[in-house]
C-alpha cells in the first residue's frame, strides 16, 4: 500500500531543494538526456538486480528522487521505502504501487536499527561537500542494515564535469572552463552556472574509505557509464534494443576495471554491514 507520512523537515541546503523543485532528474533517466540519464538508469538497474539480495526484502531508498528506482523495485518485488528531502519527489514517489515515502534527511533517519534488508544512497553523497556529513550518512544507512546486508552508495565521478563539456563542446567556453578546472582541482561544485546544484565529485579511491569509517565492510565498486557516455550517438544507440544490450554488455565488461572507474560520469560503491 502506498502511503505518505511526515518527518521533520530535514536540513538541506536550500540551493539543492530548489533545483530539485523542477523535477527534471526524473525526465533525464527515464527519457533521457546529457549526460546519457538512460545509460545511467539502466545500468544501476543491472547492478541492482546483481548485488541485492532477492525479493521479497526491505529496501530503504534513501534521496530516492521520484522514485524513478523504486518504482522497478517495487515490481521486482521488493518493499521499498523511500525518504527524500524535496516535497515533490515524496509526492511523486507516494503515487507509485508498493512504494512508501516521506520527507527526510540521509544524515538523520527515523528508521529502527536493523529495520531494513538493503539500504540505496543513490543520490546523497554527491550533495554533501563535507566528508564528515558523507560518512554521517553511511553511518546511518549502516545503522539501518541488517547486519550482512548491503548499502550501495553513488558517487559523481571527479573529472565527469570535464568529460561532459569536453564530449558537447562546452569547455571551449572560457568561463565554463575555468568553473570545470576548478571543480577538478577539489571536487567541490557550487552550482555556479545553473547547470548542476551544490555537489561533491569524487574520486573512486576515496569512496571506500568513507564506507570504512562509518562501519561499512567495502565490498565492490561499479562504473556505471563506462566509456559509452562519451560517444556522441549513444542516446540514438539506446532507442535501438540490440545496440542498447551490446552497449550495457560493454559497459559491464569493464565496470570494475579499476584503470577505468573514473572514466564513467558515476560510480557504485557497495559495501556491507559486518554480520
Amino acid at each position: 500500500m502506498t502511503e505518505t507520512t511526515r518527518a521533520q523537515g530535514p536540513a538541506v541546503r536550500e540551493e539543492i531543494l530548489a533545483y530539485y523543485a523542477h523535477g527534471k532528474e526524473d525526465a533525464r533517466l527515464r527519457q533521457g538526456g546529457a549526460p546519457a540519464g538512460r545509460l545511467e538508469f539502466w545500468r544501476t538497474q543491472d547492478v541492482l538486480r546483481r548485488v541485492l539480495p532477492a525479493a521479497p526484502a526491505r529496501v530503504l531508498d534513501i534521496g530516492g528522487g521520484s522514485g524513478v528506482h523504486a518504482e522497478w523495485l517495487a515490481r521486482d518485488g521488493y518493499e521499498v521505502q523511500l525518504v527524500d528531502p524535496v516535497p515533490l519527489h515524496v509526492e511523486q514517489a507516494a503515487r507509485l504501487p508498493g512504494v512508501s515515502a516521506r520527507s527526510g534527511d540521509a544524515r538523520s533517519l527515523t528508521e529502527e536499527d536493523a529495520a531494513y534488508d538493503a539500504v540505496l544512497l543513490l543520490g546523497p553523497l554527491y550533495h554533501l561537500p563535507e566528508r564528515a556529513d558523507r560518512v554521517r550518512a553511511l553511518a546511518e544507512a549502516h545503522r539501518v542494515v541488517r547486519p550482512g546486508g548491503p548499502v550501495v552508495a553513488a558517487t559523481i565521478n571527479r573529472f565527469a564535469g570535464l568529460h561532459d563539456l569536453l564530449r558537447e563542446e562546452r569547455y571551449f567556453d572560457p568561463a565554463q572552463r575555468a568553473r570545470t578546472d576548478a571543480v577538478n582541482d577539489h571536487g567541490r561544485h557550487g552550482g555556479e552556472g545553473g547547470l548542476f546544484t551544490v555537489a561533491y565529485f569524487a574520486q573512486p579511491g576515496e569512496v571506500p574509505g568513507e564506507f570504512t569509517d562509518a562501519g561499512l565492510a567495502p565490498e565492490g565498486q561499479y562504473g556505471l557509464e563506462g566509456v559509452a557516455w562519451l560517444m556522441g550517438g549513444v542516446e540514438d544507440w539506446l532507442d535501438d534494443p540490440e545496440r542498447r544490450e551490446v552497449v550495457l554488455a560493454a559497459s559491464r565488461r569493464i565496470e570494475s576495471e579499476p584503470t577505468l572507474l573514473g572514466a564513467s560520469g558515476h560510480l557504485l560503491t557497495v559495501g556491507r554491514r559486518r554480520p
